[in-house]
């Protein structure tokens, strides 16, 4: 009887390609790459990139981060000896858990008295998170909220295609 034959796993690396040129623009998220594409003249300080699971919200974040030279902060870390940015500022993935509302509220106020800028990604629309503290609400109504939507066909093929 012959040996069985061995199955040998090939160690293919795949580099991440997150800059600005591997990005796939279709109709799911050309309004969004356009905000992106807009940096700094936003129409308000504060945006947010608000979409389901895997469409495309943390590759934008990271082309906006490297673009603007933002700092990242966690959701987590709001209000927690957080030093008052003095570069525009990216929370990625916001909104789907509790978070410090009175820290968001600062930072925004903090983000608006320097004529910075802040941008936020969430699966949910901010009147979705809960928010209990009028003026943060407040806040997020006057940010620049786009929807990306859920990856079409175009940008699927042309994802698998990379």
């Amino acid at each position: 009887m012959s040996p069985q034959p061995r199955q040998l796993p090939l160690q293919l690396h795949h580099a991440e390609q997150l800059s600005r040129d591997d990005l796939v623009v279709t109709p799911a998220n050309a309004d969004a790459v356009a905000l992106i594409d807009k940096w700094p003249e936003w129409p308000s300080p504060v945006a947010v990139l608000a979409g389901p699971p895997g469409c495309g919200k943390s590759h934008l974040a990271t082309v906006w981060r490297d673009m603007a030279g933002a700092d990242t902060t966690d959701a987590d870390r709001l209000g927690r000896d957080m030093a008052m940015p003095t570069r525009p500022v990216l929370i990625d993935g916001i909104g789907d858990r509790p978070f410090d509302q009175d820290g968001l509220f600062h930072l925004i106020n903090a983000v608006r008295a320097r004529s910075g800028t802040l941008l936020l990604t969430t699966r949910l629309f901010p009147g979705g998170w809960g928010v209990t503290l009028p003026d943060l609400a407040s806040r997020l109504k006057a940010a620049t909220t786009v929807e990306i939507q859920e990856p079409d066909d175009a940008l699927l093929a042309a994802v698998i295609a990379k």
